[in-house]
């Protein structure tokens, strides 16, 4: 497969994994174009954010054209992720192969499906039953065969939950924090004393960095680096410690709105109730 010549990075989707991923590349010398559906957003030194939308063949293309290496960020409202993401990866997967980029794509462990408790590597085999974990194994199989077939060079990263600076929409994010600092009401859902593996945004960015700078890892699924797995109950005790107070822990047994998560995500995230109830670990 034919390369483009030039050391742009352009880095698809301003969440924080995108934000954190354009400002590493950035502080590695690396020129980098950060694109969203807005292009607003803070200002970050060496890094050019452009609007764009990379649902459309045509958004996709004018959004990464010149670019050596593509990395894609981009998420969805959880409750539309199986009718958009297919047709982003279409987009982005096909503006990759006319340009003679690399793609480097954000993965999630919903394609392991339920693990059983078991500690998941790049070689746990593929059982997602879900809909959204059957799509995301779909889309991954669409990315590996693109590279088998030498239609385009892609390297998958995989993350636990994120956790860290501008991460909210996490089990870890905002409904944790803010009451963790102010003395509010911390919400927890399901067993918090079973392990579950947090992986620090900054982790993120700086796995994706890596890969993005070296082909030699091509072709396949990396887990990107995650702090050893600890259970829930740790981590807030391990929080107690920092803010100084105990913390005031309210644990849902079942599914339901709370902190940042509204009615429409928590009825989305049903079919993925019994995450919660069993260890899941890196």
């Amino acid at each position: 497969m034919a390369h483009t010549e030039t050391n742009l990075h352009v880095v698809l989707g301003s969440g924080p994994a995108g934000t954190a991923l354009a400002t590493e590349l950035a502080r590695r010398g690396h020129p980098v174009r950060l694109v969203d559906r807005s292009g607003t957003g803070a200002a970050t030194a060496g890094v050019d954010r452009v609007r764009g939308d990379v649902s459309t063949p045509e958004g996709a293309a004018a959004a990464i054209h010149g670019a050596g290496v593509v990395y894609h960020c981009v998420n969805v409202a959880y409750q539309l992720q199986v009718e958009v993401m297919p047709r982003v990866q279409r987009a982005v997967l096909g503006a990759v192969e006319a340009e003679g980029a690399r793609l480097v794509v954000l993965d999630t462990l919903y394609p392991y499906g339920e693990t059983h408790g078991e500690v998941m590597t790049e070689e746990t085999p593929w059982r997602a039953t879900s809909d959204k974990g059957r799509m995301r194994a779909e889309l991954d199989e669409i990315y590996l065969t693109a590279h088998r077939e030498e239609r385009a060079s892609v390297v998958l990263g995989r993350s636990a939950d994120f956790v860290g600076p501008g991460v909210l929409n996490s089990t870890l994010g905002a409904a944790v924090f803010p009451g963790a600092l102010t003395g509010g009401e911390v919400l927890t859902l399901g067993d918090i004393d079973l392990p579950h593996s947090y992986t620090d945004i900054r982790a993120v960015a700086a796995g994706l960095a890596t890969l993005g700078e070296s082909p030699h890892g091509d072709g396949r699924v990396w887990h990107l680096p995650t702090a050893p797995a600890r259970t829930t109950r740790e981590v807030l005790a391990m929080i107690e410690d920092r803010v100084g107070r105990a913390l005031k822990v309210v644990t849902l047994d079942a599914p339901r709105p709370f902190g940042p998560f509204d009615e429409v995500f928590m009825g989305a995230y049903a079919e993925t109730t019994r995450r919660p109830r069993q260890p899941q670990t890196l």
